[in-house]
């Protein structure tokens, strides 16, 4: 399976995601034009990936800022991982945080609430 690469903007994050190395990566500020087409290579590759995922799947989340429209499609983005890890893999998601940016760190807590996923909250100097 093809890793997916898409380089960040002003507008939209940095994604890396390796499948052989159960890696998934989403970096920088998530106010895309449109979001659900931002996002949807993101679905899709999720969706081929669950089918053969690793055995450890581990999701660093290290956004500085992200939109309301945004919010929805990382929510989708958690349930996908939540339906690999209710098929017996092991998914974690790192949640990071700049210090003093409780907004940040209250979202990761609100992601962490509604899906079924082991979340760890961590608190950086800087994305």
């Amino acid at each position: 399976m093809d890793n997916l690469i898409i380089e960040g903007t002003p507008k939209t994050p940095t994604v890396e995601f390796d499948a052989a190395a159960g890696k998934i990566v989403l970096k920088g500020r998530s106010i895309p034009e449109n979001s659900i087409e931002f996002y949807k290579p993101m679905q899709d590759w999720l969706a081929q990936y669950g089918s053969t995922p690793a055995t450890q799947t581990v999701v660093d989340i290290r956004l500085e800022y992200f939109n309301t429209s945004s919010s929805k499609c990382i929510l989708d983005f958690f349930k996908k991982l939540e339906t690999i890890k209710d098929s017996g893999n092991q998914v974690t998601v790192n949640w990071y945080f700049e210090t003093d940016d409780e907004d940040m760190q209250e979202a990761g807590e609100d992601y962490e609430a509604i899906v079924g996923l082991p979340f760890t909250i961590i608190e950086v100097d800087e994305i």
